[in-house]
């Protein structure tokens, strides 16, 4: 049991069973407990191993084609929103033509650090600070942060708590002094945010307050000094609760998104669960809805609801208590929760625009999208659906992109064609649920992408489009994708065009009742996770890939099942439950962990991969984060030698009396804070650079 501000319930079901992931804490508050209750997908669709026969020529497959199947990327790894170009040539960078070069951000691998350390390491040659932390004032206006005499009303007027994926975007004219930063706050813990005692409904407005996203402006001397960020400036903004978001695209004003306050199905108030996220070549953030499902109660008893998750029980937080549409057995709120679960968009340097929520895009847990402009001028987006035995989807836009206008490009998302993956493979047998490779020496094999929506007809038996669109899941069960270990974040690499897809573990496969071990997720009890490496048969826009699992993670010294595209196991960084990636300028992949303490007892971390050449697959750990926190939000300014990661729930597991963290103020027992500073776990964006620059 745990008490919040004098109100008992029941939040760790988790206890004792969370090998292979995360803290009780984190899976009470962060995704409701989701791997102790049923797997929602219970769908027959086919093994991995009954439709094997089926397997194109990998070879064949893997013909990247002429263009090369892109022509930009823009994610968290590039640091222009400005440059978007289709290439009509051969469709990759330059630096792609002539291999992947260096990176100027260079360093000696740390050593994996312990879970219970409660410190941030970086390598040798490298400091760090925070950019903003949880409640930092934002405006002219904001109190300063008061830790022991919060309200609700100073919240909303600061930083958020659980800051998830981030991106600093420059500002034109700034010559490298001026930049924005977004990031989205993902969930609240209000066990160590707030004092034991406090009046319950203010925790609960409190907590509400922290949730939502944020924009920041940032300053510094020089590229090559940190940044700062500046109160009152005139970026800044909240997006809170009450926000109104325009929900567009085919399910707009449909029957199943209305409610009694807002009888046209367009207008909603707020996002929740936001977790990973992208960045547009036109310069806006996407954001991905995810746990939502942990805020409503509900009947719980049709398919849909079943399907997201969503039960009668009384939620962790209770604001169902506040607000009646957090009940959706209120009259006229129905609907309320399939108000959520979207992509979101926002534009940053905007700040009277109205974020929108994309139903073209599907409604599922979504972890983030990520968008490319395939050579034919069609914007496509990659997106993963973070459920055991869910599934990767695929946007392509109906119009295509038009570089310098805006106006139309903020369109691009609002309509488009839907898939989603089915992956197949080229060992019929050897897969034994181990992780150990086949016979023929690599996980690998061919994929289609089903439709769902094309041409703005629905594609799946007796459903409409608004169905489709409202209810991702049941339609994508219909058609019988692929059943995947837990798709987080998808990335495209601007380098290779080559999609990489982070599924972080899946400790329920192979159980009793439930799917085995395939191809694509070779192991039973998946603990550690694995990437998958997916090439495009030619324009992005294809309807066919091929695939092979770059990495079969875990600790090489524990685990002789780890694979890291045939590099040495015992020469890299042990790494466990990828979740967030990035790409440095020269191609490198960077990953941040999510769950490793309760699977391999080391802390979450971020991480170098190579892609190419000799040393393709040697992992490198470049940080390591504070006790009971995950690593979010990575962001790669090789070309300035600076990382930047977003700390989030850093002392988790500690209460307020008794924190186990004091990241990143690190006040000592006894000693007066420091204006601005505080004894206790907040949650920060922070930057690694060096100390000799």
């Amino acid at each position: 049991m745990s008490v919040t501000s004098g109100r008992t319930f029941s939040l760790l079901p988790m206890l004792g069973h969370t090998k292979g992931k995360r803290s009780p804490v984190t899976c009470a508050l962060k995704c409701d407990n989701a791997c102790s209750g049923e797997v929602c997908n219970t769908s027959s669709n086919s093994y991995f191993r009954d439709i094997a026969s089926a397997t194109m020529s990998r070879r064949a497959a893997l013909g990247f084609g002429a263009a090369g199947a892109l022509a930009v990327v823009l994610g968290n790894a590039v640091t222009s929103a400005g440059t978007a170009v289709a290439d009509a040539g051969p469709g990759l960078a330059a630096a792609a033509k002539d291999g992947f070069g260096k990176s100027k951000l260079q360093f000696s691998a740390i050593a994996p650090v312990d879970a219970a350390v409660d410190k941030l390491t970086v390598p040798a040659g490298f400091t760090w600070q925070p950019v903003i932390r949880w409640g930092d004032p934002l405006f002219t206006d904001s109190p300063a942060f008061d830790l022991e005499h919060q309200s609700a009303a100073a919240q909303a007027r600061q930083f958020g708590y659980n800051n998830d994926y981030t991106d600093i975007l420059p500002i034109d004219g700034s010559k490298d002094r001026r930049a924005v930063l977004f990031t989205n706050h993902e969930y609240t813990n209000e066990n160590i945010m707030v004092p034991a005692g406090f009046d319950a409904a203010e925790t609960r407005a409190i907590g509400r307050a922290a949730h939502g996203l944020s924009v920041v402006e940032l300053e510094r001397k020089n590229k090559n000094k940190p940044w700062n960020y500046v109160r009152g400036a005139g970026l800044n903004r909240r997006f809170l609760t009450d926000t109104t978001y325009e929900l567009d695209g085919p399910a707009a004003g449909s029957a199943l998104l209305k409610t009694s306050a807002d009888p046209s199905g367009r207008a909603v108030k707020g996002t929740l669960g936001n977790c990973s996220g992208g960045t547009t070549p036109w310069g806006t953030i996407l954001s991905g809805e995810e746990n939502f499902n942990g805020y409503f109660a509900a009947p719980g008893t049709s398919d849909a609801d079943k399907r997201y998750g969503l039960s009668s029980k009384p939620t962790a937080r209770q604001w169902e208590l506040d607000d009646p549409r957090f009940d959706t057995r209120n009259p006229g709120y129905e609907n309320e929760a399939n108000r959520f679960g979207w992509i979101v968009e926002v534009d940053p340097f905007d700040p009277a625009s109205t974020p929108r929520k994309h139903s073209a895009m599907g409604r599922f847990k979504h972890e983030g999208a990520n968008v490319i402009v395939a050579k034919s001028g069609h914007v496509v987006a990659y997106m993963g659906d973070d459920e055991r035995f869910d599934y990767l989807y695929k946007f392509v836009s109906r119009d295509t992109y038009i570089e310098g206008n805006r106006k139309h490009n903020l369109t691009l998302l609002s309509e488009g064609d839907l898939y989603v993956a089915k992956f197949t493979g080229d060992s019929t047998a050897g897969i034994d649920g181990s992780g150990k490779l086949p016979a023929d020496g690599a996980f690998d094999g061919a994929g289609v992408w089903l439709p769902l929506v094309v041409g703005g007809e629905s594609k799946v038996d007796k459903m409409t489009v608004e169905e489709v669109l409202v209810h991702t899941r049941l339609a994508a069960d219909k058609v019988g994708p692929t059943k995947m270990d837990r798709c987080e974040d998808v990335q495209p690499s601007l380098h290779t065009g080559k999609v990489y897809v982070v599924c972080t573990n899946n400790t329920d496969r192979g159980k009793p009742g439930k799917e085995g071990a395939t191809e694509v997720n070779p192991r039973t009890l998946n603990r550690d996770g694995h990437i998958v490496e997916i090439t495009e048969t030619g324009d992005q826009t294809s309807t066919t890939f091929g695939w092979n699992l770059l990495m079969v993670c875990g600790d090489p010294a524990k685990n002789s099942a780890a694979y890291f595209a045939g590099f040495p196991a015992s020469q890299v960084s042990p790494i466990s439950c990828p979740d967030n990636v990035a790409f440095d300028s020269v191609g490198n992949l960077w990953i941040s962990t999510d769950g490793a303490p309760s699977s391999i007892g080391y802390a979450d971390g971020l991480f170098k991969v190579t892609l190419d050449g000799a040393d393709r697959g040697k992992v490198e750990q470049f940080l390591a984060v504070p006790r009971d926190a995950e690593t979010c939000g990575p962001v790669i300014h090789d070309d300035e030698r600076t990382v930047f990661v977003a700390v989030q729930h850093p002392g988790e597991e500690g209460t307020f009396a008794e924190q186990h963290s004091y990241f990143p103020d690190y006040v000592p027992a006894g000693a007066t804070p420091k204006p601005g500073q505080v004894r206790a776990p907040r949650p920060s964006v922070v930057q690694v650079f060096r100390t000799d620059v």
